[in-house]
């Protein structure tokens, strides 16, 4: 093999999987991976397996994309089945998991009357003992949370479950991953890799340094007979190099969806990382990998949804980050588990929460997490925050995907920060039903009328209007929402003129340049320059 260095090219795709399926952030804590095993993969793979031709009907429309059908090829129900036969052989202990929670949830319902719980311990699970805590709510209903930490240290967090794929993308489209397994395909490289593994850091420094494939190929173990395959994904081709923002003033750019870039001489932020790729022609015009600095100082995690918490963008780049800043929690309820836990169990070391009006400062910056409400079905999910990011004496407001559903509260929230320069916002005001998202952490059937009620939505213009009031800014900018071809994969949005968030953000824009702000809502690409004072 040749001792000649050599660059990864810049689309190839760093896939991080779970028992082959698309990998986010439920999938990695032990006790959401477990019930989504049982309430989501299974299901769906069972569905394929009876009836393969039901998907590929439902995929082709529109109106179902994002729903729980296999986006496959040709009929494929032999290999699911064996992936699910895999998946009931290897993941029998995260089957009984699940199981148990149900039951130990009924067991709460039905003898759980107000009185002590201390004799209730005997009768919780086996497989839970040790695992929870029992408690009563100050309404007096029962409730159990998990010591999530010792979760990661048990035999429900099985690092052999994780994996990557390698493969090149040369376009913006793919098929939703949330409901599709990753089968064997002849260009696609599958490694059975654990997400924390340095080889994945050394991989990813190769789209800037390069380095022998020899000496790659022996940290990922590649076999003789994927080594063709493997040196594909090379070529002797640098990178454009990136050039060190050196201005006095501060620069933001917009990469899609809810990931922006601040930058000034000093330091880089990044919000909300969901970068798209470079080396190939594009539908949309927009920054890639390429524009991002050798260095982030901070990025950060709004809240814990599939679309703010990419890990094939942070995996590649998790070698580049200083410091990650996450909503902080400690509650060990299953339906909001710990980022900090997650992300320090797949090798980010340099994790720090943030809570509510807390500052982090450094240079002449400041990051103050803010309330967060709203988008998450009214369940009580405390890791969530918004983002007041102040340099010199400019501000900047991320407010993701928030819901204003009581506008005293930024009221109050506006007292302390004063008005703000730039806010950005999510107007997805329509939303999934809760159980799209968090269906299978469910451990009571929900009613569908109630399923509907309690939406995954963000503010409209009626509930954004009071941001604009209360914050005052010279400028505000709404996400494009997924809208960007190289989103579609993980929101499965696709809006036309006619679609609510559209109308409804328009209205919104229209409001505020009637009132002398800067309004647009963001597609693609875009960069501004402030002034800091």
């Amino acid at each position: 093999m040749s001792p000649e260095k050599y660059y990864l090219k810049p689309n190839v795709v760093i896939e991080p999987m779970v028992d082959r399926w698309y990998a986010w952030s439920h999938l990695i804590s032990p006790a959401t991976a477990a019930m989504n095993i049982v309430g989501r993969h299974l299901s769906i793979m069972e569905s394929y397996v009876m009836a393969p031709e039901i998907h590929a009907e439902a995929v082709l429309n529109p109106q179902m994309k994002g729903g729980p059908f296999m986006d496959l090829t040709g009929n494929r129900a032999e290999e699911v089945a064996v992936l699910k036969d895999s998946t009931l052989a290897k993941r029998h202990n995260m089957l009984r998991f699940a199981q148990a929670v149900k039951e130990l949830n009924d067991l709460l319902r039905n003898e759980a009357k107000g009185f002590a719980l201390e004799q209730l311990y005997k009768k919780v699970p086996d497989i839970l003992k040790g695992y929870v805590e029992l408690f009563y709510d100050r309404n007096n209903n029962p409730d159990f949370r998990f010591f999530e930490a010792l979760l990661y240290e048990s035999e429900f967090y099985d690092k052999s479950a994780q994996s990557i794929a390698l493969w090149i993308t040369d376009n913006d489209h793919r098929p939703f991953c949330l409901s599709t397994p990753r089968l064997e395909e002849k260009d696609v490289l599958l490694l059975d890799l654990p997400l924390g593994d340095p080889a994945i850091d050394e991989l990813a420094r190769m789209k800037k340094t390069p380095q022998t494939i020899e000496h790659i190929a022996d940290l990922l173990k590649i076999p003789a007979a994927k080594m063709d395959l493997f040196c594909s994904f090379f070529t002797d081709e640098a990178l454009p190099e990136y050039k060190r923002y050196q201005s006095d003033k501060i620069r933001m750019r917009y990469f899609g969806h809810a990931c922006i870039l601040i930058e000034t001489k000093d330091i880089s932020i990044l919000v909300d990382p969901l970068i798209s790729y470079y080396g190939y022609q594009s539908d949309v015009a927009h920054y890639s990998d390429i524009d991002l600095p050798d260095t982030i100082d901070y990025v950060l995690i709004t809240h814990n949804h599939q679309d703010h918490i990419l890990f094939e963008t942070l995996l590649p780049l998790r070698h580049r980050i200083k410091n990650i800043i996450v909503p902080r929690t400690s509650g060990g309820k299953l339906e909001d588990p710990s980022l900090k836990l997650m992300f320090n169990n797949i090798g980010f070391n340099n994790v720090r929460e943030i809570g509510e009006m807390e500052n982090i400062r450094f240079a002449d910056a400041t990051i103050t997490g803010l309330p967060f409400t709203g988008e998450h079905s009214d369940l009580n999910i405390a890791t969530k925050a918004c983002f007041k990011v102040q340099i010199d004496k400019f501000k900047l407001l991320f407010m993701a995907d928030s819901r204003v559903v009581e506008p005293a509260l930024y009221e109050h929230v506006s007292r302390i920060t004063g008005p703000i320069d730039v806010l950005f916002l999510g107007m997805e005001c329509d939303g999934a039903p809760l159980s799209w998202l968090y269906g299978p952490l469910l451990t009571k059937k929900i009613q569908r009328d109630q399923d509907g009620s309690r939406r995954l939505s963000g503010s409209d213009c009626a509930k954004g209007t009071p941001l604009v009031e209360i914050f005052k800014p010279k400028e505000l900018y709404v996400y494009a929402m997924g809208q960007e071809p190289w989103l579609e994969f993980i929101s499965s949005i696709k809006y036309t003129d006619e679609s609510n968030p559209i109308i409804q953000s328009q209205k919104l824009i229209d409001l505020c340049k009637e009132k002398d702000i800067i309004s647009e809502r963001l597609y693609g690409e875009k960069e501004l320059f402030y002034e800091k004072n």
